[in-house]
């Protein structure tokens, strides 16, 4: 079994923010040069998310309505009395989703369905830099 280790760096806007990384990661798997396998994905940092939609403006914006129902970002938060940071919001919306995220890849290709994307979900209040590292094990069958 073959393992490579590459990072998706990428920076964000303030506030809640969805990014579509799936041509980065479909790359990634290109350049291995391995048939069967799994990417394994983990955003760094507590304030954002991975997941996989349906990436269209709509959902977007489910998704930003569905968080401030969750967790609005005007609630009380015991982070927030701590830190004074503003981000406790942040904080409970990226661990409702989680920070990782695993793809089976066949013949070199990302097992996604037709309307399904990767997404990096930015939860922050501030802008920042996002760094995902992808790992990419799998088996080469033919050369």
């Amino acid at each position: 079994m073959d393992i490579s280790t590459e990072i998706v760096a990428l920076d964000t806007k303030a506030g809640f923010g969805v990014v579509d990384i799936t041509d980065r990661v479909e790359r990634l798997v290109d350049t291995s040069r391995l048939d069967f396998g799994s990417v394994a994905l983990f955003v760094v940092g507590s304030t954002a998310a991975l997941t996989t939609v349906e990436y269209e403006p709509g959902l977007v914006a489910d998704l930003e309505a569905l968080f401030e129902a969750i967790a609005p970002e005007s609630g009380t938060y015991r982070h927030d009395e701590r830190w004074h940071d503003g981000n406790g919001h942040s904080h409970v919306r990226a661990s409702l989703v989680g920070p990782s995220l695993v793809i089976p890849f066949l013949n070199g290709r990302l097992t996604l369905g037709q309307w399904q994307q990767v997404v990096l979900i930015d939860l922050d209040v501030p802008s920042r830099h996002r760094e995902i590292i992808c790992q990419i094990m799998g088996k080469r069958t033919r050369e």
